[in-house]
């Protein structure tokens, strides 16, 4: 498929700079572009490369005053990188060809109830009285236990497993090797110090537009439900425990672990491999750097921290600059 520069600049709500009729085919690293490619500039340290790109056209800010001439064509938007991620979104959708229809190799329960326009791969079980909502995509070999419900227009990737009495909401996309709804890690000792297993008898719930890395494991709770907010992302290899609560748009990335019944609230932004401690609450827009070690809860909205012990960055930052200077 091919779309004029000008087109582009269309969907994004962006303006042209240059020729607008030069047709884009395919997207391209601004260090490797070539002609009919489209790239972008949202990180200054690769400025350097939009003078000898050979992209046909770039998107960029407007605010970017370029600093030599510029051959390449530009488009003008608010924010380059959410723009370039708007349209790569957008192509895909116009590529993908929606397939439909259920396996022979797959083991459907009969008295699990199938939506329109489903599609289920070979290898795939569906339980007992589950429900999957209209044009659900179920890939090879994952596993829908009994009671689970599944909202329109998701995508269970190969190898996921969604325990019994789950929920998944609209538009969600489970990667990989995601694991929803397996037992919390609660065990308590008796009178001989010998560990006896507490039945974890709830769910999970994911909300609508949530994305699950690849790997990552949500423990279902002990009582009532795990849940993880409309518009949460989670990255690859993400520990989830029983009963811990993430609000709508929180993004969380690879490596962090949640012990049970923290309750993490909207807008947060979570690095890589912090831990927290179980039992707390982190107020809504909340942002914690890499590989902090969360022990206590924030209250207050809109911080931001990083370290361990968990301290205020600014406060962080002043301390490992007192820490370099001794000898």
């Amino acid at each position: 498929m091919k779309f004029s520069v000008e087109q582009i600049a269309e969907i994004l709500e962006g303006e042209v700079e240059g020729e607008g009729g030069v047709l884009i085919d395919h997207f391209a690293k601004i260090e490797e572009g070539r002609a009919g490619s489209i790239s972008f500039l949202a990180n200054i340290k690769y400025e350097p490369y939009i003078y000898s790109t050979e992209s046909s056209a770039v998107i960029v800010s407007r605010e970017f005053i370029p600093k030599n001439a510029v051959k390449t064509n530009l488009i003008r938007v608010k924010d380059p990188y959410l723009s370039v991620s708007k349209l790569m979104a957008a192509y895909q959708q116009m590529k993908k060809v929606k397939k439909t229809g259920l396996s022979p190799k797959a083991e459907i329960d009969e008295t699990a109830g199938i939506g329109m326009d489903v599609y289920i791969e070979p290898m795939v079980y569906v339980g007992e009285q589950a429900v999957i909502g209209d044009r659900v995509s179920i890939l090879a070999g994952a596993y829908i236990g009994h009671r689970v419900k599944i909202g329109p227009n998701t995508v269970i990737h190969p190898g996921v497993k969604i325990m019994e009495d789950c929920v998944i909401g609209s538009n969600c996309v489970l990667h990989p090797g995601v694991v929803i709804g397996s037992e919390g890690f609660g065990f308590a000792p008796d009178e001989n110090g010998v560990y006896q297993d507490i039945p974890q008898l709830g769910n999970v719930v994911l909300g609508d537009n949530v994305s699950i890395g690849a790997n990552t494991t949500i423990d279902r709770a002990t009582m009532g439900s795990t849940r993880i907010g409309t518009g949460v992302k989670l990255d690859n290899l993400v520990q989830i425990g029983h009963n811990v609560e993430v609000g709508e748009n929180t993004v969380v990335a690879s490596q962090t672990g949640i012990s049970g019944s923290t309750k993490i609230g909207k807008n947060c932004m979570i690095a890589g491999q912090v831990g927290f401690a179980g039992h707390i609450k982190i107020a809504d827009g909340t942002k914690i750097g890499a590989k902090s070690g969360v022990a206590k809860s924030i209250d207050e909205p809109g911080g931001v921290y990083s370290g361990h012990p968990l301290l205020p960055l600014k406060q962080y930052l002043r301390l490992m600059i007192n820490l370099s200077k001794m000898k």
